[in-house]
């Protein structure tokens, strides 16, 4: 792709927390695409979940630059699907191993964003701060009917209750796919719910005021962590720039660091 294109300046901090012995949580930053995903239930290893769910949406991206950045994300998603459901066939242990999935890809020219779980994506345009994706939550469909209010919702002790998450049943996991009308200037946000948890959306949108997106990451980090860091927290902070087109893979957060934890990756690579 020639002449000057949208692409993503980014960085990402993924933190252990305070309180969890593993980091459970997994991510991509790359040029064209970044994923956040945060693995469901220690015992059956959340940790290979949710680094096979990011390794698939990454090295699928990867490996489709300029495709439509919905079809990329749908191919990935089902990519991280049919690599939960081999982990457990190929070990019962990790019967019930599940994980939240936010990605963003960009062709150059639209980006979309893809989520399941209550991972959550943020959009700060012009100093405004937007939730651009929707909790798979309990406590949300609440919200939803207007049963309860947000400021009920935040406390609530049903609040972590996730109702979609990729487990390695296709039934169970229909991704939201939103068009994300970017310009230069703009800054996105992915983040496990270590961070949303404990800091609330208005001292999100301060912090995000930091300069540089690597730093911005670190202390949004740093803010879970002072506030009790009771579970694990990534987030990934992209500013969106024009320019010519550049040639690079990205950095791997979390545990997809460790590739023992990414069931089968030559699978995805070979698709």
């Amino acid at each position: 792709m020639g002449g000057a294109v949208l692409r993503f300046s980014g960085a990402g901090v993924s933190d252990v927390g305070l309180v969890r012995p593993d980091n459970e949580d997994s991510a991509f930053v790359g040029p064209y695409v970044a994923v956040v995903a945060d693995g469901v239930g220690g015992a059956a290893a959340g940790e290979v979940a949710s680094a096979t769910a990011t390794y698939a949406v990454a090295a699928t991206a990867l490996a489709r630059r300029w495709d439509l950045p919905e079809l990329v994300l749908r191919d990935g998603v089902e990519a991280a699907i049919a690599g939960v459901q081999r982990g457990v066939q190929s070990d019962l242990r990790r019967l019930g191993m599940a994980t939240t999935l936010t990605a963003v890809v960009c062709d150059g020219e639209r980006a979309v964003l893809g989520h399941v779980g209550d991972s959550r994506a943020y959009l700060r345009r012009a100093g405004e701060l937007v939730q651009v994706s929707r909790d798979h939550t309990y406590v949300q469909r609440l919200v939803d009917r207007g049963e309860i209010d947000l400021g009920t919702a935040r406390h609530h002790p049903w609040r972590n209750v996730v109702l979609r998450s990729v487990d390695g049943d296709p039934v169970h996991e229909a991704v939201d796919l939103v068009p994300l009308p970017i310009v230069p200037g703009d800054r996105l946000l992915l983040c496990s719910d270590g961070l949303t948890d404990l800091v609330p959306d208005d001292a999100i949108a301060d912090l995000l005021r930091t300069a540089d997106p690597h730093s911005a990451a670190a202390v949004l980090v740093q803010a879970a962590l002072s506030a009790g860091g009771r579970d694990n927290v990534t987030c990934v902070v992209l500013d969106v720039v024009d320019g010519p087109a550049v040639v690079g893979d990205g950095q791997l957060l979390g545990a997809v660091r460790e590739i023992a934890n990414v069931v089968d990756p030559a699978a995805v690579r070979g698709r």
